[in-house]
């Protein structure tokens, strides 16, 4: 392997204008630029994009190449970036940022490029690039599409070279894709990340409702969060005074039951008006005591040990995380700065487990971000396996 690699990453900022989904991607970037390597990022869904002002579809893409344009420059990217806004519906569409001749000449320089989320629209249009890399960030799902026949979703599965997965341990109870999923993770870029002065007394968590629905296969329903967080709604007053917050959206298939949450103690606020964006996201998790979240029900019922990147945020900020068990204690170390329940009672006992001895679940915590989602270990290992 070269030193000095050219890397394109594709993701979701533009589409997601969000603090949260920025970060899931900007850390790529800012990861493979660590490493020294000559990064791009590129954007080309084929989506219509989300604006968070209007909480709706956009009615263009000011407001989201502004977005992209000021997220790139924020981390010194300004002239590394280019997105694709698609309307189907006039059968247009345009670029924006680099210009064409530039883009065409990374793509046709590309050592590699990494396709987040499965987020190109048609990955045919990049075999140009040396080698193409997926990385599967939704597992459990993923593989019920592929073992439900979605030929269009093959095809572009299809279409890589190698295939990662965030399902570090993709269990029985989830369907054989023909498939080699090596394990990853998300990569933690850990400077960014530092524990607030003055934390608040709260344990919190960002998170969706509902991002899709629920799917069905084998036999089985797999859910949303949704499904997940009613079988814990008597937490607060199990755990009071302890707060606990959610900053949760209004739910994009099941609206989010704000005055139920409300009633049963929970803090509910808009995560458009705490975390709206990277800076923003970023002061909210450092200046939380810890978080508290479940999982997909998916992620529950397939146990395939998937791990939130935002958890993996709070955990570089020295946050100890608890978090609904999605069978990650065989890849990741727990009950220290990790610790996973199941039940209400246990999910109970782990934050008072934490307030009992904070300080060593909070080292733990920034020593587990160290060691297991340090960007440099995490990329050099993906880099490593993906070009072999």
């Amino acid at each position: 392997m070269r030193s000095r690699l050219r890397v394109i990453v594709t993701g979701l900022i533009a589409q997601y204008p969000l603090g949260g989904v920025t970060w899931d991607y900007v850390q790529y970037l800012l990861g493979f630029a660590r490493l020294g390597h000559d990064v791009y990022y590129l954007e080309d869904t084929g989506q219509w994009p989300y604006n968070p002002v209007a909480g709706a579809l956009g009615a263009d893409c000011a407001y989201n190449v502004g977005y992209l344009a000021k997220v790139m420059s924020r981390f010194g990217l300004d002239d590394r970036w280019a997105y694709r806004f698609a309307d189907k519906a006039r059968r247009t569409s345009e670029w924006f940022g680099l210009s064409d001749l530039d883009r065409a000449a990374v793509v046709e320089s590309a050592d590699l490029l990494v396709n987040l989320s499965c987020a190109l629209e048609r990955c045919e249009r990049y075999r140009r690039v040396s080698r193409l890399v997926l990385i599967d960030t939704d597992p459990v799902f993923t593989q019920i599409k592929l073992a439900r026949g979605q030929r269009d979703f093959a095809a572009q599965v299809d279409a890589h070279d190698a295939h990662f997965s965030f399902g570090e341990c993709l269990s029985d109870r989830i369907p054989r894709t023909g498939h080699r999923w090596r394990a990853t993770r998300q990569p933690i870029v850990l400077s960014e990340w530092r524990p607030a002065a003055t934390p608040r007394n709260v344990v919190t968590t960002v998170m969706n409702w509902t991002s899709y629905r629920s799917v069905a296969y084998g036999g089985r329903s797999y859910g949303q969060k949704d499904v997940e967080f009613m079988r814990f709604l008597e937490l607060p007053g199990l755990v009071a005074p302890t707060v606990l917050e959610v900053a949760v959206g209004p739910g994009k298939t099941r609206r989010t039951p704000r005055e139920l949450l409300t009633h049963k103690g929970w803090r509910v606020v808009d995560p458009a008006r705490v975390c709206p964006d990277v800076d923003r996201y970023r002061d909210y998790i450092q200046s939380s005591l810890a978080e508290w979240s479940v999982a997909k029900n998916g992620y529950v019922v397939g146990r395939p040990g998937w791990f939130s990147g935002r958890s993996a945020c709070y955990l570089a900020a020295a946050k100890p995380v608890i978090v609904q068990d999605t069978g990650v204690g065989t890849v990741l170390p727990v009950g220290q700065g990790i610790l996973t329940f199941d039940t209400l009672e246990a999910a109970a006992d782990a934050i008072r487990e934490v307030e009992s001895d904070y300080d060593r679940h909070a080292r733990a915590a920034r020593e587990i971000a160290e060691a297991c989602f340090d960007s440099g270990k995490v990329l050099s290992r993906l880099l490593e396996e993906a070009l072999a």
